[in-house]
């Protein structure tokens, strides 16, 4: 295999890492409603666990609440017990066919709690990303072992590795400090 594929493979997991934490931090809690605080919420729906954006829409019509109307009116009860049993501890109200989250502001105490929880997650990314490099360069050195690929090829390929690993580690840090600006700042 050559050090380009061998890269090229590694960026491809590199940019996916990055994009779990802009899923991971969707799903946080920033100062303001958001679709992305529930949409992943699992619901048993006909015995089935299913993400709630399969079964609803979820609308933000104002900055402190969500609207969430079910496509099948029978799961609404499923819904709000699977809002109840989770960790975000709102309290859904249901009104004939929707549920309505009221989103209470963060207190201060809470805000620095996210922002922690943030940075462990980018931290998290960090590592994974310094792993993919390390799988990298392990490759380029077999490859350059197995006469595959030349000593020069090889060497090339971890500066690229390097550079790639700075790139995508640049991204996490700007993403965790959008986040924390966000949460700290509504």
């Amino acid at each position: 295999m050559s050090s380009k594929a061998i890269l090229a493979q590694h960026d491809k997991n590199m940019e996916r890492t990055v994009e779990v934490l802009r899923n991971e931090l969707r799903s946080l809690r920033g100062g303001r409603a958001s679709p992305g605080l529930v949409e992943h919420l699992m619901v048993e729906y006909y015995g089935t666990p299913t993400p709630l954006r399969q079964l609803a829409t979820i609308a933000c019509p104002e900055p402190a609440s969500l609207v969430i109307k079910p496509f099948d009116v029978s799961c609404i009860k499923d819904i709000e017990k699977a809002i109840r049993a989770s960790e975000l501890s709102l309290a859904p109200v249901v009104e004939s066919k929707m549920i309505r989250l009221n989103i209470p502001p963060l207190s201060e105490e809470r805000r620095k709690q996210i922002v922690n929880q943030v940075k462990q997650l980018g931290e998290r990314s960090k590592v994974s990303i310094r792993n993919i490099r390390r799988d990298a360069i392990k490759q380029l050195d077999d490859e350059e072992d197995a006469k595959r690929i030349t000593e020069d090829d090889r060497d090339k390929g971890k500066k690229e590795a390097d550079d790639m690993t700075k790139k995508y580690a640049d991204q996490v840090d700007h993403i965790v400090k959008a986040k924390s600006d966000e949460v700290m700042t509504n």
